[in-house]
C-alpha cells in the first residue's frame, strides 16, 4: 500500500523544523511564498534559484512544491504579469497549481544547514558559528544554530592545499584572495555572497574566510586584514545543500518524491 500524500501544511512544518524561519535574516523574504497549506503534495523539487527553465521542469514534471533557497519572490512586488522576468514565473506556478517555499538565510544559519554542512565537508573541529550564536548549546560540541560557522582543520595545511580540497567538493574551479603558500588551519566559512562577514572572521581570528563570492573591495579589505580567502562561486558554495535537502524531503515522507533540479546550471561557465 503506498503512502498518504501530505498536506502541504505538513511539508512546511517539516521545513520550518529543520531550519526555523527565525534564524533568518531580517531583509530576507523566507517561508511559504505561494500556495494552499491544504493541498496535497506527492512530488516535491529543491533547486539554488527559480529560473524559466526550472519553472518549465516543474510543469512538465508536474510537482506540486518547489523548495528554492533563493526566494521568489525576493524584493517587494505590486504587480504580478507576465511583463517582467519575477511575474512570468509566478504566473506559470500559480496556473499550475504549483507552491514555492523558499528557506534561504534559514537553511544557511540552521544547525544542520548550508554551512554546517561545509564545516563537516572540511572535517573542522571545535565548530561555533561564526557570529554570535542565538541560543547557548546545553554542552559542548552540541549542535547550535546562528551565522556562519568557524572551526580548526584537523592539520595545518597552506592556502593552496585547502583550495585543492575545496575544489575537490564542489567539482569546479575556485579562486584565492591572499599567498597560495601561506599557512593556514583556523577557516570562517559562510555561503553564498557574504563579504559582510570579514569582520567577523578577522575579528575571531581566522586564517582563512570560505565563501561563495565576494565583491572586488572585500577582496582587498581582506588582503589588508591579513585574511585570506577561498571562493567557490555562488552556485557550488549553495547548490550541493538542496540537493542534500532533497533527499530529506523524499525519506522524511513515504508519500513525496523528492528530487534536486535536473536541469539547473552554474551561469558562469569558464573557458
Amino acid at each position: 500500500m503506498s503512502a498518504a500524500m501530505p498536506a502541504l501544511r505538513d511539508v512546511v512544518a517539516f521545513l520550518e523544523q529543520f531550519a526555523p524561519l527565525s534564524l533568518a535574516e531580517e531583509w530576507d523574504n523566507v517561508g511559504l511564498l505561494l500556495g494552499d497549506a491544504a493541498a496535497e503534495i506527492d512530488r516535491a523539487m529543491t533547486c539554488l534559484t527559480i529560473t524559466d527553465d526550472v519553472v518549465e521542469e516543474a510543469v512538465t514534471e508536474r510537482v506540486g512544491l518547489v523548495v528554492t533557497h533563493h526566494p521568489l519572490p525576493f524584493r517587494p512586488i505590486t504587480r504580478i504579469t507576465t511583463d517582467d522576468l519575477v511575474g512570468r514565473r509566478i504566473w506559470k506556478l500559480l496556473r499550475q497549481g504549483i507552491a514555492v517555499y523558499s528557506p534561504h538565510t534559514a537553511f544557511d544559519s540552521a544547525a544542520e544547514g548550508i554551512n554546517w554542512q561545509w564545516a563537516q565537508r572540511l572535517g573542522l573541529a571545535e565548530v561555533t558559528t561564526l557570529v554570535e550564536p542565538l541560543e547557548t548549546p546545553p554542552q559542548p560540541g552540541l549542535l547550535i544554530a546562528g551565522t556562519g560557522r568557524l572551526g580548526e582543520l584537523p592539520e595545518a595545511t597552506t592556502l593552496r592545499g585547502l583550495a585543492k580540497t575545496v575544489m575537490g567538493f564542489a567539482g569546479a574551479p575556485v579562486k584565492i584572495v591572499g599567498a597560495a603558500n601561506r599557512p593556514v588551519r583556523r577557516v570562517a566559512i559562510a555561503c553564498g555572497a557574504a563579504g559582510e562577514l570579514l569582520p567577523a572572521a578577522v575579528q575571531r581570528g581566522a586564517d582563512t574566510l570560505l565563501m561563495g563570492e565576494a565583491t572586488f573591495h572585500a577582496c582587498l579589505d581582506a588582503l589588508a586584514s591579513g585574511v585570506t580567502l577561498i571562493l567557490t562561486g555562488h552556485y557550488h558554495s549553495e547548490r550541493f545543500a538542496v540537493e542534500d535537502l532533497a533527499e530529506r524531503i523524499d525519506c522524511e515522507f513515504g508519500g513525496i518524491t523528492a528530487w534536486a533540479s535536473r536541469v539547473e546550471r552554474n551561469p558562469v561557465t569558464f573557458v
